[in-house]
């Protein structure tokens, strides 16, 4: 099966204790393990009924790998109790429900899909939207297959709870109760860094707050967010609105991740190894590790070429020149025709399309990932950041330099601490729905009103003169 990890014994036998936490089997429950690999959740139940005096329950194991099936099969022969059956479980109806469902299910990004695959998994399942994750699909279709009443645990990486891409699967969540959101140790698979979660899930509309169980030991009780809206400001702070504030969101033009090139081997290169007729096709770039702490010059020896006008449209192939030669290169080529993510785009275009018409002024930096959030301004206008920088442009111009240092206070820091995504080794992880929802405080702004109008907060001046002839 694709995205198999093994579950590790301590993980296996907390997951069992809080599947079965004051609900114990009878022999008649059924219990599905989709996706059994090998047997360790069956191995978890069969030593957690052993521990505790209970007789083990109906299970169905269900592996769409021949491999695992043969060594399943042979290890529980001698149980008439469970079963184990070759089958997809996404793709294969079971044909009845269960008590109790326990899984550490496949992580595969969309990337690792064929195009069958994906097309096939968009026709069944409401959370196979965006850049979707196979384990969101496992919870949905696990979910069809749980009782009324019934139990669901699962190990999944968080990511589920904000990412845009599972919006739609946090939306299908909503109409169970989700108990608990245990956010176990990053180590927990050793040398996988997946920032996982165990999940407690019961069929039954949702009756009460969630206790998410933090990697620090502590505890806090949350309502989720019922609208697919990310669960991390539930879970790491408050974000409403306080009066006299707006976000940052509110008031500027862009908040967003750096460039996405999909190969910046091919795009990226030292300023001095670009050739001269590759020159007027470059722009100076920058990373993540470029930004320093403890400098406030933005600056880096990178460039990147950038096949695209300054108005951000794709120069046609036609006009290519120089640049088509580079790009067909066959080491070149052959790793820009690789990429998945530009399938229905022109064959040398960007991951995404680059607003370098936006991009291309003064603007504020930071980091993707960082021990200790920090913004730095682009003076010279000319940088097109990189996917693990975010760029920050304010609608006034003018607001610049006061924003950015209200970015760098330790109110802001001390905010994005409570609602920033954890990476690893207690890193923050930056992202523009969170960046978005910065509260900024009208007063510090006041410098840039136009008439006293905290309109003009929310607007560039051309946009305040607008508003100004058809008030």
């Amino acid at each position: 099966m694709k995205g198999f990890v093994p579950t590790p014994l301590p993980v296996v036998d907390l997951m069992v204790a809080k599947l079965f936490d004051k609900m114990p089997p009878t022999p008649e429950d059924t219990l599905l393990d989709p996706g059994c690999g090998r047997g360790a959740f069956i191995d978890g139940i069969i030593r957690w009924c052993d521990k505790n005096n209970q007789k083990i329950p109906r299970i169905a194991g269900v592996d769409s790998d021949p491999n695992h099936i043969v060594i399943a099969c042979e290890k529980y022969s001698g149980y008439p109790s469970i079963q184990i059956r070759h089958a997809d479980f996404l793709l294969q109806a079971l044909g009845r429900k269960f008590e109790f469902i326990i899984a550490n299910p496949p992580y595969v990004p969309i990337t690792g899909l064929t195009k069958q695959e994906k097309r096939e998994y968009r026709t069944r399942f409401h959370s196979a939207t965006g850049r979707f994750d196979l384990y969101f699909l496992f919870f949905e279709q696990a979910l069809h297959c749980l009782k009324k009443d019934g139990r669901l645990v699962f190990i999944t990486p968080e990511k589920y709870l904000s990412v845009k891409s599972a919006s739609q699967l946090r939306i299908i969540l909503s109409e169970y109760s989700i108990d608990e959101i245990d956010l176990i140790h990053e180590q927990s698979f050793r040398n996988l860094v997946t920032y996982p979660a165990v999940t407690t899930i019961t069929h039954r509309k949702l009756d009460g707050p969630t206790t998410i169980v933090f990697r620090d030991g502590n505890t806090k009780s949350v309502e989720m967010p019922k609208d697919g809206t990310s669960a991390f400001p539930s879970l790491y702070g408050k974000t409403e609105k306080k009066a006299g504030y707006c976000t940052l969101g509110e008031i500027c033009l862009r908040v967003s991740c750096g460039v996405a090139t999909g190969v910046d081997a091919v795009f990226v290169h030292k300023k001095n190894g670009i050739p001269r007729n590759l020159k007027k096709y470059s722009f100076p770039t920058i990373t993540g590790r470029d930004l320093s702490l403890n400098s406030y010059v933005v600056q880096s020896d990178l460039e990147m070429i950038t096949p695209y006008e300054a108005n951000g449209k794709l120069i046609p192939e036609s006009q290519l020149g120089a640049l088509k030669e580079f790009l067909l290169i066959p080491e070149n080529h052959c790793r820009l025709l690789k990429r998945t993510c530009t399938a229905k785009k022109p064959w040398y275009a960007f991951h995404e399309n680059p607003p370098l018409n936006q991009i291309l002024q003064r603007k504020i930096l930071c980091k993707d990932i960082t021990e200790k959030p920090f913004f730095r301004i682009d003076e010279s206008g000319e940088i097109v950041p990189s996917h693990s920088v975010y760029y920050i442009i304010p609608k006034n111009p003018d607001h610049l330099e006061v924003l950015n240092d209200y970015l760098n206070s330790s109110e802001v820091r001390l905010w994005l601490e409570s609602n920033c995504q954890r990476a690893a080794n207690g890193f923050l992880r930056l992202q523009s729905t969170i960046l978005k929802q910065v509260p900024v405080p009208f007063s510090i702004l006041e410098n840039g009103w136009l008439s006293g109008q905290k309109t003009s907060l929310l607007h560039g001046p051309e946009d305040s003169a607008n508003i100004a002839v058809n008030g």
